[in-house]
């Protein structure tokens, strides 16, 4: 059995008294004082996570921003420096290999953010596709340590506990600045539906960050768990559940970050069939008119009992207090407020589709 990896942060954890489990290779933590009120802490304050666990891989030289447009399937040729887009590498059968988010450095200057659990299948992929391009690739994910700021009051958090000045990023925008003489990226970006931030610096500046954030009393720990709930009930896909080498952009209903108008990509002959004729499958919202919980993996069925999809992501919702799920299903049955039924063990419940962002925040005035 391989030996779980550990983030900088470990030790941080275990003090805390997280509870911890495998993911994606590293010793996680799950929870401290538990996922309802790290939730709610994301919600309605601030929280941290160590997310120190994803892959960084940088690509530079002449021809860095062709090759990256080449893997990647959004268009990276007017991102401005500075600029961050989100987006997928495709197998050559459409399917995504990871999502991931492109930072623009500089020109022909990226940094690519990927997922912890396929960081060796990426890394191997991203080298595997550039014959031919004057291109440097430096995987970069052991020294890098990353955490993620969220909630409502991240700005002041950031601004306040750690003298971080971050008020003029926008959304999907960042800065490399210093942090006590070292090297830091800072940018507004974040998994949880919330404002937030992601600051990426050497292993020992992540560490000082982590403790003068929990030290404030102000910032609470929150682990993976939450990180799971947040992003579900905004329409977040995870990799391993809405995403996979065996499901498309299209399946996956994020075609709006599938770029047809730039000259190629891997992939593309794939999506453009599928986005011009439709896909066979669809990912849909599911509302269970019951308190019992789907999961991943669990049967859809139609009025006939057939099986027509599955279960990729289903939770007992936090913020919006309802049973609910993403399913992927027969395209013909994708329709809104459609009548189908989830499969628990061994009985049926009724579910009616609706849309996949379950909770939209309401913001005061």
């Amino acid at each position: 059995m391989e030996e779980l990896r550990k983030t900088c942060l470990h030790d941080k954890h275990l003090a805390l008294g997280a509870q911890m489990s495998p993911f994606g290779g590293f010793d996680m933590p799950i929870q401290y004082k538990g996922i309802v009120e790290e939730h709610n802490a994301v919600r309605n304050a601030c929280g941290v996570f160590d997310v120190s666990h994803m892959g960084e891989v940088l690509i530079s030289g002449p021809e860095a921003e062709k090759y990256v447009n080449h893997i990647f399937c959004n268009d990276v040729r007017g991102l401005q420096d500075g600029g961050i887009l989100y987006g997928m590498m495709l197998n050559h059968n459409g399917g995504v290999v990871d999502d991931l988010l492109v930072y623009k450095r500089g020109e022909n200057d990226f940094l690519l953010v990927i997922n912890a659990s396929n960081i060796a299948k990426d890394v191997a992929w991203i080298e595997g596709q550039s014959e031919g391009y004057d291109v440097e690739i430096r995987n970069i994910s052991d020294p890098v340590g990353e955490i993620a700021v969220q909630g409502p009051e991240a700005e002041a958090a950031l601004e306040n506990i750690l003298d971080i000045r971050c008020k003029h990023l926008t959304f999907y925008t960042f800065t490399e600045t210093e942090y006590e003489g070292k090297p830091i990226l800072v940018s507004r970006t974040g998994y949880t539906g919330e404002d937030g931030f992601e600051i990426y610096a050497d292993q020992e500046t992540v560490r000082t960050l982590w403790d003068k954030l929990i030290d404030s009393g102000k910032v609470m720990p929150c682990g993976l768990g939450c990180r799971d709930t947040l992003r579900f009930e905004v329409g977040l896909p995870l990799y391993g559940d809405e995403l996979a080498d065996d499901i498309t952009p299209v399946e996956a209903c994020l075609s709006m970050f599938v770029k047809l108008d730039k000259p190629e990509f891997i992939g593309r002959e794939v999506i453009e069939r599928q986005k011009a004729e439709g896909a066979p499958r669809k990912l849909i919202g599911l509302e269970l008119l019951d308190r019992a919980i789907p999961r991943h993996g669990y049967e859809v069925l139609n009025d006939k009992d057939e099986v027509i999809g599955y279960v990729t992501t289903g939770y007992r919702g936090i913020s919006v207090d309802k049973s609910i799920a993403a399913a992927l299903v027969e395209t013909p049955y994708a329709v809104k407020d459609s009548e189908l039924k989830v499969r628990i063990r061994r009985k049926t419940f009724p579910a009616k589709v609706v849309a996949k962002k379950f909770y939209k925040k309401s913001y005061k005035k």
